[in-house]
Formats: C-alpha cells, structure tokens, sequence
C-alpha cells in the first residue's frame, strides 16, 4: 500500500513515515497543500493522510482541489482541532476520515485499513510490465524464472518504474519519493540501488531493462526481439 504523507510538523511527519514503513506501508512524505496537490495529481495512492493546518495551501483547501479534479483517492483529515464545525467542514469537503490530535498510531492504522479494504478487495495487487510482475502486498518480484522480496528502497523504486513503464525518472524525482521530501541522500546511492534491481531482472531473465538515459534519469523498457 501507498500512502501520501502530508503533515507540515516533520519530526511527528518522521515519526509517522517511520511507523507505516514498519507497517509496510510505502510513503512518501511532504510537508505543505501544495505539494500535496501536486503528489496527487501526478501519483497514484491507495490513501493520505492529510493535516489541515499547512502552509502555502491549507489542507481543506488542498482537499477541495483534489476532489473538483476528480481524484477519490481516501483521504483521512489530520487537525489539532476538535470543534465539531471542523469535522463536519472538512467530511463534507471531501475527507473520507477525520482524525485529532493527539491520536495513537493503532489509532491511525486501524483507520488506514478500515479505508483501503474495500480498495485492496476490488484492485489487484499485481503490476506485471513484460514478463515481469510486482506485488504490491508482498514486495516480490517475479517472473516465471523465479522470484525476489525486494527491500523496502528497492520495491519503492521498483514501484515507480513499473507503474510509469517507457517514462524517464530523474535521480533527483527518485531521491524525493524513496527517500524523502528533504533528504540530503547523494545521487551515488540511487545508482547503487538501480545496479541491485538490475542484477535481480537479469536472475529473473526478464525482458524489460532499467535504462539510464544521459543526464536525464532512468527509464523501464521492455527488451525487443530479445535484444541487450
């Protein structure tokens, strides 16, 4: 399971980015309504969890924008507050959940569950590009040469190449959704991470490539005619 993180307080955003990977949930994490519009117009998630005090565009408003573009993905509303009037205001706007602080984490996750049941019911869990499959419940990859229970890095960035096959991902792109919004992780380690998957395909004898593209990132393709 996917989910967007967006909570603008980062060392409560670090610690619930580090209780749903425990979970194995994958997450990416930003800290403001803009940019949480902008994960969710151009990312695919099974839910987010969304505070409602942010900065450049507040989460109510951030939830409205989503919605009139015809994104349903579940959205659980995060707020300091507890008036009545702010539930009702953000459940009418949109949120499928309302949350206040302070709340457990069994809390949250139960929440989470209860929202992408229904979801994981009627999606399949499998991403298959070329002869190749990706679960996203498990984390395996596989092929009918056999199979692979990535790391947490790997099936994240797995994830994105399978889920956008032939489209050019920077390192910079890879860095921000594996590793975080603000991370100061170096360009080297995407590279050693890409070397990982690359070895794997080829144990797999799989027929799609994780293709460097100069000075623009990396791409999935799929090998032709059984072409290197």
């Amino acid at each position: 399971m996917k989910i967007l993180l967006v909570e603008d307080e980062k060392e409560l955003s670090k610690a619930l980015k580090a209780i749903l990977e425990i979970n194995r949930y994958s997450v990416d994490a930003v800290y403001d309504g803009e940019d949480a519009i902008y994960y969710m117009e151009n990312s695919e998630y099974d839910a987010v969890i969304l505070d409602i005090m942010m900065p450049k565009v507040d989460g109510i408003t951030a939830l409205k924008t989503v919605r009139e573009k015809g994104i349903d993905v579940p959205i659980i509303m995060l707020t300091a507050k507890s008036e009545v009037d702010d539930k009702v205001l953000g459940l009418d706007s949109g949120a499928n959940d309302y949350l206040t602080k302070p709340f457990s984490a069994k809390e949250l996750l139960a929440r989470l569950r209860v929202l992408t049941r229904e979801k994981s019911v009627s999606n399949t869990s499998i991403i298959t590009v070329g002869n190749v499959s990706l679960d996203t419940t498990t984390f395996e990859m596989s092929s009918l040469n056999g199979k692979f229970r990535l790391t947490n890095k790997e099936y994240q960035m797995m994830e994105i190449f399978m889920r956008n096959p032939k489209h050019i991902v920077s390192t910079e792109q890879l860095i921000e959704k594996v590793w975080g919004y603000d991370s100061d992780m170096e360009n080297n380690v995407v590279w050693v991470y890409i070397s990982y998957l690359r070895k794997k395909l080829i144990s797999l004898k799989a027929d799609v490539v994780i293709k460097a593209n100069r000075n623009l990132g990396y791409s999935l393709e799929q090998i032709e005619n059984g072409g290197k």
